[in-house]
C-alpha cells in the first residue's frame, strides 16, 4: 500500500487489509510505503490511528517508509492511492514485470475507473470517508485472490 508520506491512506489500507487477513486466516504479507521520505520513523498521523481504532483495528505501531525500488522486488502487488503515486511508482520499476504489479487501489473495486483515494491530511476529505473507500477496496481485494 502505498502513498505519500506514509502516515494516511496506505496505513489505513495497511491496517483494513491486515485485518481482513488475520480474519480469513490468509498467509498473506500485507505492508505499507510513502513515495516521500517527509515522515519516515513516524507513526501514522493520529486522526488515521483513531479512525482505525473505531473499527477495532490498531495501526499505532506502524511506522512511515519511503518505499524503495525493491519494494517492486519483494511484492506481488504494489497498490497506490492515487495517479500521483502511480507516475512515482512506475518510474522507479525496471521492466515491464513490475509495472504490471502497480495497481490503483480503487480500480480493484472499479475496474477500470482511476478513481484517487483523496489525501484527508489538510481535511479536504474526511478520514472516515478514506477508510470506507479503502474498506471496500480491500474487501475486493481480498474476494478477487
Amino acid at each position: 500500500m502505498v502513498c505519500l508520506g506514509n502516515i494516511c491512506r496506505s496505513p489505513l489500507a495497511e491496517g483494513i487489509l491486515k485485518h481482513k487477513v488475520q480474519e480469513r486466516n490468509l498467509n498473506w504479507e500485507v505492508d505499507s510505503a510513502g513515495t516521500s521520505g517527509f515522515h519516515a520513523g513516524e507513526k501514522p498521523d493520529r486522526r488515521s490511528i483513531a479512525e482505525a481504532k473505531k473499527h477495532q483495528i490498531d495501526i499505532s505501531e506502524q511506522r512511515s517508509r519511503q518505499f524503495r525500488g525493491w519494494d517492486l522486488e519483494s511484492y506481488d502487488l504494489i497498490y497506490v492511492m492515487d495517479n500521483s503515486n502511480l507516475r512515482d511508482v512506475l518510474s522507479l520499476a525496471k521492466n515491464e514485470e513490475e509495472k504490471a504489479k502497480v495497481i490503483l487501489i480503487m480500480n480493484e473495486l472499479e475496474p477500470g475507473s482511476n478513481i484517487n483515494v483523496p489525501d484527508p491530511y489538510y481535511g479536504e476529505y474526511g478520514f472516515e470517508n478514506v477508510y470506507s473507500m479503502l474498506d471496500k477496496a480491500c474487501e475486493a481485494i481480498i474476494n478477487k485472490y
